[in-house]
């Protein structure tokens, strides 16, 4: 049987273990004695009931000795001393932490123990044959408690804390609960007892010592002194006592705000300055009444109690500043009223009936707004006069007159003018010191009945001051028109129509518009009152009928009518027209639905309408053939080139080199090489050679010299003279043709240089210019310059 002996308790505890009066109950059942050991000569006679009592072995923690901390001892009966036995230990922390001899059985701690890490350890103990290690004991547990030490001091894991408090409140009340925790062991000793206290904070706000509730210790504390306060709490174990640990936390506390501040304006009265000319609804002024509170205790409503000027201005309140707005409701003007007084009370929204003893939660105060001049436009009398004319006023008339004045007290002189945008025909003038506004032109209502013009009014002496107004001229309508037919009708007659019957029914329109309306009086003109054919029937309602006098209208007597109709208004004095009715003679059906109307091709000779096509078709097919015959004839003509030009130009002889003069066409007459300028005989065609002589002569004297003509003249008439020739030929083509003219002018002042010329004994040009013309020239200067004219060919 196992003896386990505390390390205090072994001395003690031996004679009674001898006795076996240990007191306990067995925590085990009987422990069969080892066959090994010696017998007792008792047992023959009687077998005792073994039990072994055990107790708990006790650790201080945190032993900081330098030797293993012995535990305690562990012993079993069989063990005689003569180290057969073995003792062994097994469970948590068995030879890691617990070391036991395995001869004595002392077990002892090896390591710091932490009773926060772990409290206890269960181990197993087991006594062994040394020599066979079998068990001469059951194994047994026990367990190895780590007595705790105040070594933890207390901790706020909640902190640091944010409370609040309304300020003013009163004394004790309660702010915010703060706890400490103790890691120590609450059931052994006062180390984790743990009493609050507070370190700073004081005289405002205590602490209870047990449950850590704080409470404000000052009664009325007011925000707007002071609105946060920052607490040091202590949290100390041992009960407070010398010794114990403590922990420390910070509690902000933060007064919040209530309304008990009424709103105040910091003066009695205010005093602004606006232009007169400030548009409505702009702001005047804000002002604001100061309210030491915050949030929704600070917000206020403002209203204007009294003052001169109803209905000028208004006040509102601006959310986020709270400041109160003066607006303007009406215009200012200096010249009426200078300065205005307001009284003005600014009030709490949100009032606390626990502070009303403080007083009204109100203020008032006074602003006198001041009206500032300025230079303000002219201002009509009216801004939209109305006046009527007459269209058939006189120029120059007058129509009315127009009227502006300076607002200012300088009261300047003011001019007038039209804006000619609204005016733009200038219908109109105004006169620019009186305002009277006459007409400048005659006037058709029927064109523009209304006119809209827009006056200005212009200060003398500061033309940016610019005023408008509005005019609006109506013209009144006079009878200056007289009735027309009010569409182009198209009447249409049946030949087979009876005496008596409406064949057209009419109606007028007048551009004019009398007050009374329109009366329109219809009548045949004169000269056709008594024609034997139509009568006009007038319906007394602006409208007139046409009807026939008689039967048998025929188309191929008379296929229109024309009826002249007479109309006549009811104006003062009265207009009258005639307009003509255009009456169709047509053939209709039974139903009187017209299916020809017009003239009838005659047909007194008997002849059918195949007759006439046949005719028709001869005629066509003759024209036909006659085309064809001239356009053979044309076919077998020459080209359109002259034979004086064909044969010239087969003369003449081209060639690149500059040649030997003379000898090079000494087979050729040269002088039929004409200069272009000399007159051609008008009656040869060039276009084409003339079938037949031409017998139509020109007078040699009314052709003009081409040389003696200006430069810009001679081709003109160069032209014009080929296009007479044309005109007049007998013998020009009956369809268009080309003809093209080849002519060098007159305008170089040497003439033609060409050689050619040469023999022309009409040239008396002298070339002695030539040699002024430079090295090019030298070559004609030598041939031509030769003083006595003589040519290069004598």
């Amino acid at each position: 049987m196992y003896h386990i002996y505390s390390l205090a308790l072994l001395a003690l505890l031996f004679p009674l273990r001898e006795r076996g009066c240990w007191g306990l109950n067995p925590s085990s059942g009987d422990l069969e004695k080892s066959p090994h050991s010696d017998p007792d000569p008792w047992e023959v006679l009687h077998r005792h009931k073994r039990s072994w009592v055990w107790n708990q072995f006790f650790v201080l923690e945190e032993y900081t000795g330098n030797e293993p901390l012995y535990v305690g001892k562990l012993h079993s009966d069989v063990d005689k001393g003569d180290g057969k036995v073995k003792y062994v230990l097994s469970g948590e922390g068995a030879t890691s932490i617990f070391t036991i001899d395995e001869n004595t059985g002392d077990i002892h701690a090896t390591k710091r123990l932490d009773r926060e890490a772990q409290a206890y350890y269960t181990l197993q103990a087991q006594a062994v044959d040394r020599l066979t290690n079998l068990p001469v004991e059951p194994r047994s547990e026990f367990v190895v408690k780590v007595q705790d030490i105040n070594d933890n001091e207390p901790k706020f894991l909640d902190g640091p804390y944010l409370a609040g408090v309304p300020e003013m409140s009163p004394l004790g009340t309660m702010v915010v609960q703060v706890a400490a925790t103790d890691a120590d062991d609450p059931t052994y000793g006062n180390s984790a007892r743990v009493v609050y206290s507070i370190i700073h904070g004081q005289p405002y706000f205590s602490v209870e010592p047990k449950t850590g509730v704080i409470r404000t210790a000052l009664p009325n504390m007011d925000r707007e002194t002071r609105d946060q306060y920052v607490l040091v709490i202590q949290a100390k174990d041992m009960v407070g006592q010398m010794g114990g640990l403590s922990g420390t936390t910070s509690v902000t506390v933060t007064l919040t705000d209530v309304n008990d501040n009424p709103p105040r304006f910091t003066h009695k009265s205010y005093q602004y300055t606006v232009l007169e000319s400030l548009p409505v609804q702009s702001v005047v002024a804000r002002i604001k009444a100061a309210d030491a509170d915050i949030g929704s205790n600070a917000e206020m409503d403002y209203r204007i109690m009294d003052g001169d000027g109803p209905g000028m201005f208004n006040i509102t309140t601006d959310e986020d500043t709270q400041d109160g707005v003066i607006i303007l409701l009406k215009p200012l003007d200096f010249e009426t009223k200078s300065s205005f007084s307001l009284r003005i009370e600014a009030t709490n929204r949100n009032i606390d009936s626990n502070f009303l003893s403080l007083g009204p939660f109100s203020d008032t105060t006074s602003v006198k707004v001041t009206v500032e001049d300025v230079n303000e436009p002219p201002v009509f009398s009216t801004a939209l006069s109305k006046m009527v004319v007459s269209e058939d006023a006189k120029v120059g008339s007058s129509i009315g007159r127009v009227s502006a004045h300076d607002p200012d007290t300088s009261n300047n002189g003011i001019r007038y003018s039209i804006d000619r945008n609204t005016d733009l025909e200038r219908f109109f003038n105004v006169d620019a010191l009186s305002g009277v506004i006459s007409t400048a032109k005659p006037l058709d209502r029927e064109a523009n009945s209304v006119h809209n013009l827009t006056i200005f009014a212009i200060e003398s002496q500061d033309p940016t001051q610019i005023g408008k107004g509005i005019t609006l001229i109506t013209v009144l309508d006079i009878n200056d028109n007289a009735p027309v037919f009010a569409i182009d009708y198209e009447t249409l007659l049946c030949e087979n129509a009876m005496p008596g019957q409406v064949i057209q029914t009419i109606s007028a329109v007048d551009k004019d518009e009398p007050l009374s309306g329109h009366r329109f009086y219809f009548a045949l003109a004169a000269s056709v009152a008594g024609n034997l054919n139509f009568t006009l029937r007038d319906n007394k309602d602006n409208t007139a009928s046409i009807l026939t006098k008689r039967g048998g209208f025929r188309r191929r007597e008379q296929p229109v009518y024309r009826l002249p109709v007479l109309i006549v208004d009811s104006g003062s004095p009265a207009l009258s027209s005639t307009n003509t009715l255009s009456v169709r003679v047509c053939d209709c059906d039974s139903d009187g639905v017209a299916l020809s109307c017009g003239a009838v091709a005659y047909t007194a000779t008997g002849l059918s309408t195949g007759a006439l096509l046949a005719i028709l078709g001869c005629i066509i097919t003759l024209l036909v053939m006659v085309l064809l015959i001239v356009t053979m004839r044309r076919r077998k003509k020459e080209p359109l080139i002259l034979e004086e030009e064909r044969d010239i130009r087969e003369n003449i002889v081209r060639y690149d080199d500059e040649g030997g003069g003379e000898e090079d066409t000494e087979a050729f007459d040269m002088v039929t090489l004409r200069n272009l300028n000399v007159i051609r005989d008008p009656n040869v065609r060039r276009d084409v050679t003339p079938d037949t002589p031409t017998f139509f002569h020109y007078p040699s004297t009314t052709r003009p010299s081409y040389k003696s003509l200006p430069d810009n003249v001679v081709f003109r008439e160069f032209i014009w003279e080929r296009l007479k020739d044309a005109d007049v030929d007998p013998s020009a083509p009956p369809y268009d043709s080309l003809q093209t003219y080849a002519f060098e002018g007159s305008g170089s002042v040497a003439e033609s240089l060409s050689s050619l010329e040469s023999l022309s004994t009409d040239s008396d040009q002298n070339y002695d210019y030539l040699s002024n013309w430079g090295p090019r020239f030298k070559k004609l200067a030598d041939l031509y310059g030769n003083s006595d004219g003589t040519s290069v060919f004598s």
